[in-house]
């Protein structure tokens, strides 16, 4: 243990550089003999370890948060999760989610693995990820990003951050296209498309929708000759039901959202969607 005198002012620098509690960074302090680099990866082992104690626990709360970049060209959102509701809702939890969102728009990244190894303010997002853990005394984990980039794209933030949408479009000239983005991305949040049109559906889940309508349909005692044109006809239900363009629009239901797209121009298009939601 050091025997170098270590001021209040010091302490509280550490503080305000680290985040960590005011005894954590004198601990900190006495244990490095006064020097702030020392002092800094002492905090951080200290993350570490409490990272490796916690490993069992289940991080199932969190924050999800979108940005788009200035240019409206390139959105992100990204996922950083906690064990508790109220570390949650805390509102420096959220400014570091945030934080982590801003950096990911700027690198330019493209996966979870990557934006770890990316640098704020000179340390890696994983190491300030372990400085939350010894801080907060709770597992962390940066667990999903998701990128788009399109000529326009828009996100939307559901209140209390446990859900975002963002939705990319083929232009940026349309009238009103802050308005309609804004929308669309209501509609996949409320609405939770699998995919932007039919062609678009997943092979695998279309297959599965049809064994199941098969299966129902006989359940129900239909002659077999009747069998595939009926799930035929539970397949355009499914269609108008999870697709995004032959979804009602939730603002107007005599209308589609493909409708929405083309009443406002003719050649607009939704390029691609993602969907976050915590607990998914």
């Amino acid at each position: 243990m050091s025997t170098v005198q270590i001021s209040a002012s010091d302490v509280n620098k550490l503080r305000q550089k680290t985040g960590a509690g005011m005894m954590d960074c004198k601990k900190a302090l006495m244990e490095a003999n006064g020097d702030f680099e020392a002092a800094i990866d002492y905090l951080r082992k200290k993350g570490q370890k409490v990272a490796v104690n916690r490993s069992d626990r289940e991080a199932t709360e969190g924050v999800v948060m979108g940005k788009t970049s200035t240019d409206k060209k390139q959105g992100v959102i990204v996922m950083v999760n906690c064990e508790t509701d109220f570390v949650a809702k805390n509102q420096d939890f959220i400014s570091f989610t945030e934080t982590i969102a801003k950096a990911a728009l700027e690198s330019k990244v493209k996966s979870v693995d990557e934006l770890k190894n990316v640098e704020m303010n000179g340390i890696k997002i994983s190491d300030h990820l372990f400085d939350q853990i010894g801080k907060i005394g709770e597992k962390i984990e940066l667990s999903e990003m998701e990128i788009i980039e399109a000529p326009y794209v828009i996100v939307y933030n559901h209140p209390g951050y446990r859900l975002t949408s963002m939705v990319g479009f083929s232009s940026d000239s349309v009238a009103n296209i802050e308005e309609i983005g804004k929308d669309v991305a209501m509609q996949i949040a409320a609405m939770a498309p699998v995919a932007i049109d039919k062609d678009d559906v997943d092979a695998k889940m279309l297959e599965r929708e049809m064994e199941i309508a098969r299966e129902q349909i006989r359940a129900e005692g239909k002659p077999e000759e009747m069998v595939e044109k009926i799930a035929q006809g539970k397949i355009a239900k499914f269609y108008k039901e999870n697709t995004l363009l032959n979804q009602s629009y939730i603002k107007d239901e005599k209308k589609t959202v493909g409708q929405l797209l083309t009443s406002a121009d003719a050649n607009l298009k939704i390029t691609a969607f993602r969907r976050v939601k915590l607990g998914n």
